[in-house]
């Protein structure tokens, strides 16, 4: 069975629970051992950078060294969680903070939708598979922080990332490209600037509603619950976003009944048995 060390980072502990249910149930599908890392802590997010930098390689920095002591690579869920490991291992590398944690920055730090779209875990998804998603229609956001900067996360295709949207397209949806797939969606900037972060989140909806789209596929939890969240109060029509995991797990279980569809604020449901994907 292979093995990775897994960083869950703090909102699969809070607002994203139903996507740390998904992807617990995903990986064991497909016959993957997540080994979480013992006493993970807090990878400073958003905040750590803005204050201090070197808080913002060391906070991360003490996962890193928790793996590496597992000796096994690390997936990280969350877009900006995978951005401050990978950002703090080169800084590392690069000796330019000395840091109370011994890291060698030789194991690598896989952002999951990637990992998941690699070809071998493409065919292995496919061969997974029991019940495509056909005739869902959906777009596929992937936010900043997952793809940008290129010099941190090593990837070229930041303007227009392919992963989700090969993820999607095996289990049988169908993927509608757009040109607002990387755009920011505002991150915490709603906190302090409530009229800026609905401007972008708002902006980003429309465009999705536009392109004839019927659901939101996404993989960060704050891209999640800012394009949930945003709707709450809408009175047009509804899409839902899911998180990439919890439509693979419905493409996988031949019921398709899944417990953490509750836990959306724009309910799927009423969608997913539309389009007979749910009993």
């Amino acid at each position: 069975m292979m093995k990775l060390s897994f960083y869950p980072g703090c909102s699969l502990e809070g607002m994203a629970k139903d996507y740390a249910m998904s992807i617990e149930a995903v990986f064991k599908d497909l016959g993957i051992d997540l080994i979480e890392i013992e006493d993970w802590s807090c990878c400073g997010a958003t905040a750590a950078h803005s204050l201090s930098m070197m808080m913002s390689v060391a906070l991360p920095a003490r996962n890193l060294a928790a793996a590496e002591k597992l000796g096994l690579d690390i997936v990280a869920p969350c877009a900006m969680c995978f951005n401050r490991l990978r950002f703090s291992q080169q800084m590392i590398k690069r000796q330019l903070f000395d840091i109370p944690w011994q890291v060698a920055g030789e194991i690598q730090v896989h952002d999951m939708t990637r990992f998941l779209a690699e070809p071998s875990m493409i065919q292995l998804i496919k061969e997974r598979t029991r019940k495509p998603l056909n005739g869902l229609k959906v777009v596929c956001y992937y936010g900043c922080q997952m793809v940008r900067p290129p010099k941190i996360t090593g990837f070229a295709d930041y303007e227009n990332p392919q992963t989700l949207d090969r993820i999607a397209a095996v289990i049988g949806a169908e993927v509608i490209d757009w040109s607002y797939k990387s755009t920011c969606c505002g991150a915490s900037i709603g906190i302090a600037r409530k009229e800026i972060g609905e401007s972008l989140t708002r902006r980003i909806l429309q465009k999705a509603q536009q392109t004839g789209a019927e659901a939101i596929v996404v993989s960060c939890p704050l891209c999640q619950s800012n394009l949930d969240i945003i709707q709450k109060n809408a009175s047009r029509m509804f899409t839902p976003v899911f998180y990439f995991t919890e439509l693979l797990r419905l493409a996988f279980e031949e019921d398709g009944s899944q417990k953490w569809f509750r836990k959306h604020i724009t309910d799927p449901v009423g969608l997913l048995r539309e389009k007979g994907l749910l009993n």
